[in-house]
């Protein structure tokens, strides 16, 4: 039997992509909701297995309703988002949510985070990296992958990169111009490209791990 999603996103185009990927991989939509009262009443009063909640909705607050509905299911949720500031993270995280996608994500990022997600209530194929994170997260440096709850987190070359210099150098400072020169050698320094790149690696470590020190640079936590 496939899973059961519940798809809440205001945005009708990017609803439509999320539903028309899903399909594709075996999976059934319970609905699309757009409000975060709809949400909370289709995910308490129907058979979900997991629900894709935009963050900032038109009519409520994702966030809230992930919340609402923890009280009353226990169910797994992975949060859609296109910017988040430090606030909202740490209210995010009180929710407990399963994973974070960034927009805009790609079908293998989504299949990636719907897996995770259920597979971290199902607990199949349970696995785990030699280098251990915390309590979901851990790295298997033999095949160079993220693991989450059991299951790999895609990532491209560069968060790959990234995340190799962060375990190389945890728990000590990195600067941005040192960070810079290790993942682009042959090109200018670029902080936009810097931050982009760091705000994707906290968005699939779940906004754990990397600390911005001092507007000079981070510190991988572990």
């Amino acid at each position: 039997m496939s899973a059961k999603i519940l798809i809440v996103e205001d945005e009708a185009i990017v609803a439509m992509e999320i539903e028309g990927y899903l399909v594709k991989f075996g999976y059934e939509i319970v609905d699309i909701c757009t409000t975060a009262d709809d949400a909370y009443k289709r995910a308490i009063e129907s058979d979900v297995d997991l629900i894709l909640m935009d963050i900032y909705l038109m009519e409520g607050d994702g966030i809230d309703a992930s919340m609402r509905i923890r009280q009353k299911k226990d169910v797994p949720i992975v949060f859609l988002t296109a910017h988040i500031d430090e606030e909202t993270i740490e209210r995010a995280i009180k929710s407990n949510p399963t994973a974070y996608l960034t927009k805009p994500f790609n079908r293998q990022e989504l299949y990636a985070a719907v897996k995770i997600g259920l597979e971290s209530y199902s607990q199949k194929d349970k696995s785990i990296g030699d280098i251990v994170l915390d309590h979901e997260f851990s790295f298997d440096t033999k095949n160079l992958q993220l693991i989450c709850c059991g299951q790999e987190v895609h990532l491209t070359k560069k968060e790959r990169e990234l995340l190799i210099l962060f375990l190389n150098n945890k728990n000590r400072f990195i600067s941005f111009m040192s960070m810079e020169y290790e993942l682009w050698p042959d090109k200018p320094s670029s902080a936009n490209r810097r931050r982009t790149l760091i705000s994707r690696l906290r968005a699939k470590l779940k906004h754990r791990f990397i600390d911005t020190y001092s507007s000079e640079g981070y510190i991988f936590k572990i």
